[in-house]
Parts: C-alpha cells; structure tokens; sequence
C-alpha cells in the first residue's frame, strides 16, 4: 500500500501517460471503442478499489490540490491556442451552423432529463450537465463542468463511459452519411460550404512539432500561475447558486486563456501537448477518488446519450431545411460538438480537403462554449427543481 503522497502521484502520472503511449504504438482494438482517458480512468479507479494507496487525510489533500490547480490550467492551455480571427473570418453560415449543433445538444439533454427524470438517480442533473460540457467543448470542458458542480467520484465513471461509447457510434453514424451528401444537398436545395469557402484558414502553429523541454516548462510554469491568478480573483467576486467560486475559477482561466491567443504566444508550439498530458493527469486524479459502486446506473445514461443524439439529429435537419445547411456543414457542426478536435477535422476532410482547417476551428469554439453552455444547463436543471 502506498503511504507517501508523492508516490500516490508518481503513480497517477505513470497510469496517465500509460494509455496514450499505448495507444500510438499498439494498434489494439478497445482504443476504438474506448480512448485512453476513459481507460486511464477505470484502471486508477481499479486501483483504488484495490487499496494501492491509503485513503487518509494527505492522499485526499493530495488528490484536492492536483484539481485545484491544475483544472484552471489546463482550460487556459487549450484556449491559448484558439485563432479566434480564423474563426470569425469563417463567415456567419458556418458559425451559425455551429449555433444550431450546440443549441440543439442543450435542448436535447433538457428534453431527455424532462423525460426520464422520475427514473434518473438524484445526481442526474450533474452527470448530464457534466456531459453536457464534452458534448459542446471536450472532455477538458467535461471535467471543468463536474468539478464546478460537485459531482461524486463514482459518478463520472458513468459520465465518461457515455461520452465515449454514444460517440464511438455517433462518429460511424456521420462517417457513413458523407455518401448521402449529393443527394441530400439536391433534395434540400442546400448552399454547399465548400463552394462557398472563400479563402482557405490557418489552424496555428502548434501542430506537427514537438515542444522541447523549455517549451513544455514555460508552459506548465504559465498555466500554474494563471490557474493562481484565477483562483485569486474568484475569491474576489460574489458568489452564488448560479456562479460558485468553483464556476468562476474555470470562467476566468478560460477567458484569460482567449485573451492570450490573441497575443504572440499562440505561436509558440507545445501548448496542446502540456494542456493533453495536464488532462490524463486530472482525470486519473478524479478516479483515485472513485469506486465502482456508482456504474450501476451507467446503460440508463447509456440511453439517455442515445436519445439526446436522436434529438439533436432531428433539430439539425430541421435546422438544414430551415437555413439550407449542406450535409457537410450540420456533419462537421455536430462533430466539432461532440467530438472535438481530434475527429472534426477527419469527417471535414472526409466531405472536402479544404474544409479540414473548418473542423479544427468549429472544435477549438467548442472548447470555449463547453464549459460555459454546461454550467448553464446545470443552472436550468436546479431551476426545474432537481
């Protein structure tokens, strides 16, 4: 059993850089079904089961302190990187295309929670919320969400489980509609986006190199003080039943991250890389927290993810009939939602090569409304009496 505190975190950070590394040397099948951070979640979760460390007073001040700290970090690293020029120069058709993905998500999970809410445990509202933020921004946006609204360890295991296999399926879902394009553009007289695209867009320079040790140390240094500065300041302000210290903590770092895309740092490589790592590190924190008592209620979140991403497939195509979408543009919208930057880009590039940099933008956008639209629907599912 491990007794020291640095050992419980020597430990954290070896299982959370073990999947990923895993994951680009071993072509095993369960990583597509299950990405890294879900397995790195269930792994340290089965290690505390286990009893590898001792649960008492400085594992717990431990484990407070990686969140604390490191949470506001890592939003500030992912919004450095956001070209929000390029974003806007995409024009008001693609942004509005985007509008409508997120919106729909968030009247989807309202509907479904109005639904099934007389069969959803208590906590319901938390774990919904908390996926809520993954399904407009990413799992960093998702666990923003889950710590700003207090959810038990054990819950997230059921948050993550259904942000991961309801988008494995909805990733075949789109990829396997791209040949349905011509026909469903014709039928519904769409305005076809890359025709439309008048110039191409840079996605930043942080893609294709490594960072060097100077880099990734400038970077942690950054984050952590940022993380401090963020803290410091929502102390300062009033909080409430809509915007808890917590909220605010998460609301100013990743506004103070925008603010920094907008000066050269954007241009230095390796911040996604420390804000990746920084990520598996906070959600294997999470799981040394958590046990499997709380899976059982995983399939009926199951179908609830199921069925707000039947929702939000019927609001989308009412949206493209409304607004002429082309299939390409509601394809993208609602990946660059629910998947995020790593599978945007390849559905974009699967539609048109020139739409790939489309893909990357709508997903870094996310990443800047996913905690913020997550936070909201927590507050709108206390305001119809959870």
């Amino acid at each position: 059993m491990i007794q020291s505190a640095w050992a419980y975190v020597g430990l954290l950070l070896l299982c959370a850089g073990l999947f990923p590394f895993l994951e680009k040397r071993m072509a095993w099948r369960i990583f597509r079904v299950l990405p890294p951070i879900v397995l790195t979640y269930l792994a340290v979760t089965a290690l505390s089961v286990a009893g590898f460390w001792q649960a008492d007073a400085e594992m717990a001040a431990a484990r407070k302190q990686i969140l604390d700290w490191l949470l506001p970090a890592l939003m500030f690293l992912l919004l450095v990187n956001c070209d929000m020029k390029a974003i806007l120069a995409l024009g008001p058709r693609i942004l509005l295309g985007f509008a409508c993905a997120a919106v729909s998500i968030l009247l989807a999970f309202l509907a479904v929670f109005a639904l099934l809410r007389g069969w959803l445990p208590a906590d319901s509202w938390q774990v919904l919320s908390s996926v809520s933020g993954g399904w407009i921004g990413g799992t960093a946006n998702m666990v923003a969400v889950s710590q700003a609204v207090g959810i038990r360890p054990e819950s997230m295991a059921n948050a993550l489980i259904t942000d991961a296999l309801c988008y494995a399926v909805w990733v075949l879902v789109l990829f396997a509609s791209v040949p349905l394009q011509t026909r469903f553009n014709q039928r519904n007289r769409s305005v076809v986006m890359a025709d439309m695209l008048a110039s191409s867009v840079r996605t930043g320079d942080d893609a294709g190199r490594p960072p060097d040790s100077g880099l990734v140390l400038i970077w942690l240094g950054l984050g952590l003080l940022v993380g401090n500065a963020s803290h410091a300041m929502a102390a300062a302000l009033p909080a409430s039943p809509v915007l808890s210290t917590g909220s605010w903590t998460m609301m100013l770092a990743t506004g103070l991250g925008l603010a920094a895309s907008f000066t050269p740092l954007r241009r230095l490589a390796g911040s996604m890389a420390v804000s990746n790592a920084l990520l598996a590190v906070v959600v294997a924190a999470l799981a040394s927290g958590a046990d499997f008592s709380g899976m059982g209620q995983a399939p009926l979140y199951i179908l609830c993810g199921f069925l707000v991403l039947g929702i939000h497939a019927l609001l989308m195509l009412a949206a493209a009939r409304l607004f002429k979408f082309d299939l390409a543009l509601c394809g993208i919208a609602s990946l660059a939602n629910i998947g995020g930057v790593a599978s945007a880009p390849l559905l974009a590039a699967t539609y048109s090569p020139v739409l790939a940099p489309v893909g990357v933008l709508l997903a870094m956008l996310g990443y800047l409304l996913g905690t913020g639209g997550g936070l909201l629907l927590a507050r709108i599912f206390q305001m119809m009496g959870v």
